[in-house]
C-alpha cells in the first residue's frame, strides 16, 4: 500500500473509536499540535515551561491537598513573578513567560473569583490574593478584553489588599515598586485603561474637580508619572496627566531638571494647539511657563508669556533675571515682538529700553545689507526686467498703437515696487535725489510717492524726519498727507524719546482736509501697531464716532477704526470695541455699503486677533445689526479670534458658510474661504489638509468662493513659497475670470514677498506680457514683482517667528489689512486708496541672523543653517536641522530654516537663533592645539 493510503486510513479508526464525537477528535489534533510545537522549543525553554506549569499546579492546588500550604502557594507564585519580571525578548515578540502562561490564564482567573468568595482573611491569604492579582493583571494586559480593563481591575484590587495588609501592622514588602518593577510595557498599557476609567467614572457622574471619586486612579497616576519621567518618556506621563486632568501635578515633582524640562516643555507647548477646550489650553501654557521660572529659564518663560498674550508677567521676568545678558536677549525679543513695554527700576534700564524700542534695528539692518554687498539702489526697470520679455514688451507695442497702460498708473506701480524694494535701505534713485518723481503722479499718486519716503527710510527715524519734514511744508494737500504719512511708516516699529508720529499727525488728525486726515489715521494706525497706547486711542475714538460727512466721512471712520484695530491687535479692548459696533449699528445703508466699511469690520476683528472665546460678546452684538455686512463683520471677527489656533470645529463652521450657492451678497462666503487660511495657518496638518479642500471649493463653488481662494493661500504660505502652492496660483493667475488672476497675481506677491524667488520672478514677468493691455492686471503684477524683491531680498512679512512659537499680531494684521482689500480691488488698491498698501511696513522684518557680543556689537560665528525638523517627543537628541549649510554670521534665514552654532568656542544666550542673538565664550571650551 503507498504511504499516502496510510495516512488516510488514520482518521478513519479513530472516527470510529470516538463514536463520531467531534470535540475528542479536536483534542487529538491539538495534542498532535502540542507535541509538535512541544519538539520545536529548546531544552531551555522546555525547562521554563515545565517550571512555570508546575508552579501553576501549585498556585492552583485543584486536589486541595493538605500539604501545599498558602506559604508553598505564595512561593510558586514569587517563581512564576520573578520569571514574568526577568524576562527579556526581543521588541517584536511576546515574552516566553507569557506565552507558556496564556493557556493557564483562565483556571488563574477562576481561582482569583475563588478566593474573593472566600472569606479567609489570614495575613498571608491576603498576601496571596494580593499577589495573584498582581500576576492576573500582567497576563490580562495581553489576553483580557481591551474594553473590560482587566488589567487596571486586577491592580486595584490587588492594591486594596496591600491597603488592608497594612492597616493590619504587616505590610508586604512587595507593596512597594508595583508597578515599575513589572516593566515599561505593563506601565504603558495600565497607564492607557487608568484614563478609559477616569472618562467613564466622570461620564457616570463623578465630579472631576474633585480628587476622592478618582483616589485609587490618582495613586496609581502619582506612581506611574515619576516613573516615566525617570525613564525618558515625559511624552507619555504629560499625556496621562492630560487624560486624568491633573497637569499641575508636574510642578510639585522633583524629577523635572536640567536634562528632562526642555523636552517636558516643548512638549507642552507642542500639544497645546490640540486642545479643543480654552482651559485645558490655558493650563498647559501656564505649565511649561511655571517650569521654566523653576528652572531659571527667563527667556523662554517669557516666550510662553507672549504665547498667552500675558503682558503683566513681563516685569516680574525682567526682575527675577540676574544675567543681564539674558535680559539684553529678552528685550531684543520684546523688541521683535513689538510688544510697548518700559524698563523701569532697574540700572541698566536705558539700555534695555533702547532694546525694546528697536533703536539700532536700521543701523544692524544696513549692516547686514553691507556685508552682503547689496547697497545699490535699485530702480523698478531693474525689477521688471522689460528686456528679457519675449516679444519686446512695451517699447514695441507702443508703436502698434494698442491700448497703453496710462503712465499715471504705471507710475504710481512704479511708486509702490521702488517703495517695497528700497526698504529699509534710505536710499534709492526716484525719490532720494530730487523731487522730480513726485510730480510725475496726480492726486493720490503724489499722496504714495511721498509716503514712499517714509518706507525708504524705514527704521531709521533722526535721518528720516530730516528728509521728510521739506514736504510737510508743501502746497499741495496730496503732498503734505503724504509727508505725513511717512512719518508714521518711518516710526514703524521703533521707538523715540521725541514721540515725533504722534507730535506731527495729532495736528491733522484734528484738522478739517480730509485727505490729511486720512493719512494722519493710517499714519498713526501704522507708527503704533500693537503698541496698545491710551494717548492714540483718545484722538482717534472721536472720528470713528462721527456721524456727518457721507461717503467721504464714513471714510474716515472706516480707517481711524482699522488704525485702533491695528495698534490695540489682539488686546481685547472694550471700549474701542464698543465703540465701532456703536457707529455700525447708527450707520446709513448708504454709509455701510461703502467700501470702505469693510476696514471698520477688520479694525473690530483686530482688537480679538487670535484670543478666541473672548471675542463671543462682541460677536452677539454684530448680529444685531440688519445689513449684509453684519454677517460679514461677524465671520471676519470669528476667524480673527482664532486666527493661527486650528480649531477644527471653526474650520467646520466656516466651511459650513461656504456650503451655500450665492453669486451675490457674498462678501461673507469670501471672508469665511481666507478664514480658513487663517485658522489653519499655525498648525501643519490642519495646513496641509486645508489645502484639499480648497481643491474641492475651485471645482464646486460659485465665483465669489473661487475669488478668495487664492488669498486663503497666500496667508497660508506668507513669505514661504512652497513650489505647489506657487504651481496653483500660477495657473489661477490666469483664469478668465479678473477678480480671481488679480487676487493670484497679487498672492503670489505675498507667498513670495522678500524671498527673490526665481520661479515667481519668472512667472511674474510672463504675466505682466500676457496682461499688457489691462491696465488693472499689470499694476497687480509690478505691486507683486516689488514684494517678491521686498527689501532686495533681505525681510520677510512672515508672522510667525522665535522658532514658529510665536505669531506676531502687527504683522498679521498688516497682511490682513492688504488680503481684505483685495476682495474689491476695483474701488480700493485700484482706485484711490492704494496707500493702504503701506500697512505692510508693519509686517516687514530683517529675515536675518546676526550674533553679537555683550556690547551688542558684531561677532561673527560659525552657524549651520538647514531645513527645521520637528523633534517633538522623540526620543535621545535627534537633530534639530537637516541638509544644513555652514556659514558665517551674518546669514539670512527663510521661514522653513532653522540656525544652530557651528562651534563650541561660544555659547548663546538663548536656544532660538533668530535676529539678533547674543554669544558669550563657552567657559568648558578648549582649543583643538591644547587637547
Amino acid at each position: 500500500m503507498s504511504p499516502k493510503d496510510t495516512t488516510s486510513a488514520v482518521p478513519v479508526a479513530a472516527e470510529s473509536n470516538d463514536g463520531g464525537d467531534p470535540k475528542k477528535k479536536d483534542a487529538g489534533g491539538k495534542k498532535k499540535a502540542d507535541e509538535a510545537k512541544e519538539d520545536t522549543l529548546s531544552e531551555e525553554d522546555k525547562e521554563l515551561k515545565e517550571r512555570l506549569e508546575t508552579c501553576v499546579s501549585t498556585v492552583l492546588n485543584a486536589e486541595k491537598e493538605e500539604k501545599v500550604t498558602t506559604s508553598i502557594r505564595v512561593n510558586a507564585l514569587d517563581v512564576i513573578v520573578n520569571e514574568l519580571r526577568t524576562a527579556t525578548s526581543s521588541m517584536t515578540s511576546v515574552p516566553k513567560p507569557l506565552k507558556f502562561l496564556r493557556p493557564h490564564f483562565d483556571s488563574l482567573t477562576g481561582l482569583y473569583k475563588e478566593l474573593e468568595a472566600s472569606t479567609a482573611s489570614a495575613n498571608e491569604d491576603l498576601e496571596f490574593h494580593a499577589r495573584l492579582a498582581d500576576v492576573l493583571a500582567v497576563l490580562a494586559m495581553t489576553m483580557g478584553k481591551p474594553e473590560e480593563r482587566e488589567s487596571l481591575k486586577y491592580k486595584l484590587a490587588g492594591a486594596k489588599d496591600y491597603d488592608t495588609l497594612a492597616a493590619k501592622g504587616a505590610a508586604s514588602k512587595n507593596a512597594e515598586d508595583n508597578l515599575g518593577s513589572w516593566g515599561h510595557e505593563f506601565v504603558r498599557s495600565l497607564a492607557g485603561e487608568i484614563g478609559q476609567e477616569y472618562n467613564q467614572r466622570v461620564i457616570d457622574g463623578s465630579n472631576p474637580d474633585t480628587d476622592e471619586p478618582f483616589q485609587d486612579l490618582l495613586k496609581m497616576v502619582h506612581i506611574i508619572v515619576p516613573f516615566h519621567l525617570t525613564h525618558n518618556a515625559e511624552a507619555e506621563a504629560i499625556d496621562l496627566l492630560i487624560e486624568v486632568q491633573r497637569l499641575k501635578y508636574l510642578l510639585k515633582l522633583d524629577n523635572i531638571d536640567e536634562n528632562n524640562f526642555q523636552r517636558i516643555c516643548l512638549y507642552l507647548m507642542k500639544t497645546a494647539s490640540y486642545m479643543s477646550d480654552p482651559d485645558d489650553l490655558v493650563e498647559m501654557y501656564e505649565t511649561a511657563f511655571e517650569i521654566y521660572k523653576k528652572q531659571k529659564q527667563h527667556f523662554d518663560a517669557l516666550l510662553v508669556a507672549l504665547r498667552m498674550n500675558r503682558q503683566e508677567a513681563i516685569p516680574s521676568l525682567l526682575s527675577d533675571c540676574d544675567d543681564l545678558l539674558v535680559k539684553k536677549q529678552m528685550c531684543l525679543l520684546l523688541g521683535r515682538h513689538r510688544v510697548n513695554y518700559t524698563v523701569e527700576d532697574d540700572e541698566n534700564e536705558d539700555e534695555l529700553n533702547e532694546l525694546i524700542g528697536n533703536e539700532k534695528l536700521s543701523e544692524q539692518f544696513l549692516k547686514v545689507a553691507q556685508d552682503l554687498d547689496v547697497m545699490d539702489a535699485k530702480t523698478p526697470e531693474d525689477i521688471y526686467k522689460s528686456h528679457l520679455a519675449e516679444t519686446g514688451g512695451f517699447s514695441r507695442r507702443r508703436d502698434a498703437g494698442g491700448a497703453q497702460v496710462d503712465s499715471a498708473r504705471a507710475n504710481l506701480a512704479s511708486t509702490f515696487v521702488n517703495a517695497f524694494v528700497n526698504a529699509g535701505f534710505g536710499q534709492d534713485k526716484l525719490m532720494t535725489p530730487d523731487s522730480e518723481w513726485l510730480y510725475k503722479n496726480k492726486d493720490h499718486g503724489m499722496m504714495s510717492a511721498a509716503a514712499s519716503l517714509g518706507s525708504i527710510l524705514l527704521w531709521n527715524v533722526e535721518e528720516g524726519l530730516t528728509q521728510i519734514d521739506k514736504f510737510l511744508y508743501s502746497s499741495e494737500d496730496y503732498v503734505k498727507a503724504g509727508a505725513a504719512l511717512a512719518v508714521g511708516i518711518l516710526s514703524s516699529g521703533v521707538r523715540n524719546d521725541a514721540d515725533p508720529a504722534f507730535a506731527l499727525l495729532s495736528e491733522h488728525v484734528e484738522g478739517d482736509v480730509h485727505i490729511m486726515k486720512c493719512a494722519a489715521c493710517t499714519g498713526l494706525g501704522i507708527a503704533y501697531a500693537g503698541t496698545g497706547r491710551e494717548d492714540v486711542m483718545e484722538l482717534l475714538t472721536p472720528i470713528v464716532e462721527q456721524t456727518e460727512g457721507g461717503p467721504t466721512g464714513m471714510m474716515e471712520v472706516a480707517l481711524a477704526g482699522l488704525a485702533l484695530g491695528m495698534v490695540f491687535v489682539g488686546q481685547c479692548n472694550e471700549e474701542i470695541g464698543g465703540t465701532i459696533i456703536e457707529r455700525l449699528m447708527e450707520a446709513t445703508e448708504e454709509e455701510l455699503d461703502h467700501s470702505h466699511a469693510r476696514y471698520l469690520c477688520l479694525g473690530l476683528s483686530l482688537l480679538f486677533l487670535g484670543q478666541m472665546e473672548k471675542a463671543d460678546a462682541m460677536l452677539e452684538a454684530l448680529k444685531t445689526i440688519e445689513h449684509k455686512i453684519s454677517k460679514y463683520a461677524q465671520i471676519t471677527l470669528e476667524t480673527c479670534a482664532y486666527a493661527g489656533t486650528g480649531n477644527v470645529l471653526r474650520v467646520q463652521e466656516m466651511l459650513h458658510q461656504c456650503a451655500e450657492h450665492l453669486t451675490e451678497d457674498a462678501e461673507h462666503q469670501a471672508a469665511a474661504v481666507l478664514g480658513l487660511g487663517l485658522i489653519t495657518m499655525g498648525e501643519d496638518v490642519g495646513s496641509e489638509m486645508i489645502l484639499r479642500t480648497f481643491d474641492h471649493l475651485l471645482h464646486y463653488c460659485e465665483l465669489p468662493i473661487k475669488r478668495a481662494i487664492p488669498l486663503a493661500l497666500a496667508v497660508l504660505h506668507i513669505s514661504k513659497p512652497d513650489f505647489a502652492v506657487i504651481d496653483q496660483l500660477s495657473r489661477l493667475s490666469h483664469d478668465p475670470d479678473a477678480e480671481i488672476s488679480q487676487n493670484a497675481i497679487i498672492g503670489m506677491g505675498i507667498v513670495s514677498a522678500g524671498t527673490n524667488n526665481s520661479r515667481v520672478a519668472g512667472l511674474l514677468r510672463q504675466l505682466s506680457e500676457f496682461y499688457s493691455r489691462e491696465a488693472g492686471h499689470v499694476f497687480c503684477v509690478r505691486i507683486s514683482q516689488g514684494l517678491l524683491h521686498m527689501g532686495k531680498g533681505l525681510m520677510t512679512i512672515n508672522p510667525y517667528h522665535s522658532d514658529r512659537m510665536l505669531l506676531n499680531g502687527p504683522s498679521l494684521g498688516a497682511v490682513l489689512v492688504l488680503l481684505h482689500s483685495c476682495f474689491d480691488l476695483k474701488n480700493t488698491l485700484l482706485d484711490k486708496s492704494h496707500y493702504l498698501m503701506f500697512y505692510l511696513t508693519s509686517a516687514m522684518n530683517p529675515r536675518m541672523l546676526i550674533t553679537v557680543n555683550e556690547d551688542i556689537e558684531w561677532r561673527p560665528t560659525t552657524v549651520r543653517v538647514g531645513q527645521a525638523v520637528e523633534t517633538v517627543g522623540q526620543a535621545g537628541k535627534p537633530k534639530r536641522i537637516t541638509g544644513f549649510q555652514t556659514h558665517t554670521t551674518p546669514v539670512l534665514l527663510s521661514s522653513t530654516d532653522r540656525a544652530e552654532l557651528g562651534t563650541e568656542e561660544v555659547i548663546s544666550v538663548c536656544g532660538i537663533l533668530e535676529g539678533v542673538v547674543i554669544v558669550k565664550d563657552n567657559p568648558d571650551y578648549e582649543p583643538e592645539e591644547s587637547k
